[in-house]
């Protein structure tokens, strides 16, 4: 309290000493006239005492309001900055290559002016590299001080995350707020998957997810482009199976470029063996059928060394149009093992398993295999590998590879493993529970829309399935989580209605994966910062 009390009295002198003529005769009344023949009536007037300008008192600083809110905020007292006329964002010539393009983006975005110079003056923004030991990946440091920003972190993405920082904090408040934010992401992979084999987004759109995915801070975007109902990206090796509308290469390449410049991976996946009835309208002799020769939708006869050959070539060809690092191989809802008895309903699959593994092998062998084929065919690339949870079978004398990272999305197949089962082997998982992560279009199938409110109170990363968590030992085994689209029934939602259901949503998930502490804010505090923005 004493130090509060100096505080209180320093101000108040500060202010005193800041209003003019603050005195004993400052209220207006003449000064009292000097006697007549007194020696003081021809004495020289002192010259009067300039009053001193005072130093201007600032409060402290608070954290900017932004979304996903940054982690730590050193508060300070000062002026704080905000965007003038000759302001400009500088970068380092030894930084130039790394960082002009976030530099430029954020002068345009701010309207400021751009330069490429060692040294920054008042009113500018400097962004600069660290040793690459720095700080986590993906942090960085924003620090306010004498009028100016400094933006750093040891790579492109952190520098990058600061500068939505910035941008956010003068788009809530008008300025940055005077101290030091260090941020950085509690999950390594924060995201959205997207369904356009089912239904036809546009380029526009999708380059206008990747722009709102980018000032999130979100650094995943999933492409589901192949299905039953279409095979939505233009193919040269085999442009039969390519549905109308569709991306043609131009598109894609357009969005990877769009997708690297706010540091997003785009994960292209071509779902097999499962989801491919689009591939087989056009080569029905791949389709697997059952003992009974009764056609088996969307799914190719694993057992047929025709339907590897074909897909081994279109993985082959889309590797260099996805140069981001991961590679999604489906691997779900493979209808031969979604029955009671898969042997006896499957007979060639079951003969190619035991040939394959011996005796003791079942069709789910056979599947585990063709997954594991189909990773090595991508692993030389260097991209990590994903499949979804019902791609990895319990038992059985073959394993999925252990470099492939479990997307858990469902507890409801036959044959359900429950996350812990994935955790315990060691492996890596990816958070798209379904419970909350799901937004199929049309609700089918006891599907209900998710809400922003619920994934911020309710859910975290731990919550694999339903709404348990695992324990938190686990925690570094789960590398992150997006929000998916399903398009099951395409004609539910307009694309425009997509991006307004899934706006908080996808807000309340870059919140949670960004920094998985218990929230501060409300969640209508939350709504209405994220509603601004």
């Amino acid at each position: 309290m004493r130090a509060h009390g100096i505080a209180t009295a320093t101000l108040a002198a500060l202010v005193t000493l800041a209003v003019p003529g603050c005195s004993a005769a400052s209220d207006g009344a003449r000064p009292a006239a000097t006697a007549p023949g007194s020696g003081a009536a021809t004495a020289t007037r002192a010259a009067p005492t300039p009053t001193p300008t005072p130093t201007r008192s600032y409060p402290l600083s608070t954290a900017p309001l932004t979304v996903p809110s940054v982690r730590e905020h050193e508060a300070a007292r000062g002026p704080g900055w905000k965007p003038a006329p000759d302001a400009r964002v500088v970068v380092a010539p030894a930084d130039a290559k790394a960082l002009t393009d976030e530099a430029r983006l954020l002068a345009g975005e701010l309207r400021l002016g751009f330069a490429e110079s060692a040294d920054s003056r008042p009113g500018d923004v400097q962004l600069a590299l660290g040793a690459d030991d720095s700080g986590k990946p993906e942090s960085y440091t924003l620090a306010v001080k004498d009028g100016k920003v400094k933006i750093s972190g040891p790579d492109e993405a952190g520098v990058f995350y600061g500068t939505r920082t910035l941008k956010q904090a003068v788009a809530t408040g008008g300025s940055a707020p005077e101290g030091t934010v260090r941020d950085a992401p509690a999950r390594p992979q924060r995201g959205l998957n997207l369904d356009i084999a089912r239904k036809n987004f546009t380029p526009d759109w999708i380059e206008a997810r990747l722009r709102e995915m980018g000032d999130l801070k979100l650094n995943q975007l999933g492409l589901h482009f192949s299905d039953d109902q279409a095979f939505r990206i233009q193919s040269d090796t085999h442009p039969e199976i390519v549905s109308t509308p569709h991306l043609t290469k131009a598109d894609v390449r357009r969005i990877t470029a769009l997708a690297a410049s706010r540091h997003i991976t785009v994960v292209p996946e071509i779902d097999s063996p499962g989801h491919l009835g689009a591939v087989l309208r056009a080569h029905p002799d791949l389709q697997l059928r059952d003992a009974q020769g009764k056609a088996v939708k969307g799914a190719v006869d694993i057992s047929n060394p025709a339907s590897a050959k074909l897909i081994d070539e279109l993985l082959r060809e889309y590797q260099p149009l996805f140069p981001g690092g991961a590679w999604h191989l489906g691997a779900d809802e493979y209808q031969a093992l979604v029955v009671r008895d898969p042997q006896a309903s499957f007979p060639q699959l079951a003969k190619a398993a035991r040939a394959r593994y011996g005796a003791g092998a079942r069709v789910q062998d056979l599947a585990t295999g063709w997954l594991n084929d189909r990773a090595d065919v991508v692993r030389p690339t260097g991209k990590a590998l994903k499949a979804w949870n019902d791609g990895f079978f319990r038992g059985g004398v073959t394993q999925a590879a252990k470099d492939i990272q479990v997307e858990y999305w469902t507890g409801k197949e036959i044959g359900a493993r429950p996350p812990l089962e994935y955790l315990r082997e060691g492996r890596k998982v990816v958070n798209l529970n379904d419970e909350y992560l799901y937004y199929v279009l049309g609700q089918p199938n006891r599907f209900t829309y998710p809400t922003g409110r619920r994934i911020y109170e309710e859910w975290t990363p731990l919550v694999l399935r339903g709404t348990t968590a695992v324990p938190a030992r686990y925690g570094d085994q789960v590398l992150g989580a997006r929000l998916a689209v399903w398009a099951d029934l395409a004609g539910a939602q307009t694309q425009a209605q997509v991006a307004d259901g899934i706006r908080l949503p996808l807000a309340a998930l870059s919140q949670k994966v960004w920094d998985d502490r218990p929230p501060q804010a409300t969640w209508a505090q939350f709504k209405a910062l994220a509603d601004r923005l």
